[in-house]
């Protein structure tokens, strides 16, 4: 395995039962070795508008295999309409810890495509 088989994905939420909600069903689902939940103030324009809110910032560590499946599951949970899911692979890091996160997530997922 090299570094860039593994990655993390952030996204983030207003409400804490939200944060909380999403990693309990990454976790659950073993899309996700580890989900870290952190306070941030965020600015953003949103609508023409410019926003200070708190928010909450997930980092989800996961393969970057399995990028577009929890993609696909955030979004399908997310309460935002447009919300903040990005996806970054490892450049280095140290190998304990990417055999840690692959025994703590499940291998290949393969996402249906909608039908038509």
């Amino acid at each position: 395995m090299k570094a860039a088989d593994f990655g993390v994905i952030s996204t983030t939420v207003a409400q804490q039962d939200d944060a909380e909600r999403i990693a309990a069903m990454l976790l659950a689902e073993k899309l996700a070795a580890c989900v870290q939940i952190m306070g941030i103030n965020s600015r953003y324009v949103w609508q023409g508008e410019t926003n200070h809110e708190p928010e909450l910032l997930l980092l989800i560590k996961t393969r970057s295999v399995l990028f577009d499946a929890v993609i696909a599951r955030i979004a399908a949970e997310h309460p935002y309409e447009t919300p903040e899911i990005v996806a970054t692979p490892f450049a280095a890091g140290f190998a304990g810890y990417f055999d840690w996160i692959a025994e703590n997530t499940i291998g290949e997922v393969h996402i249906a495509e909608p039908s038509k």
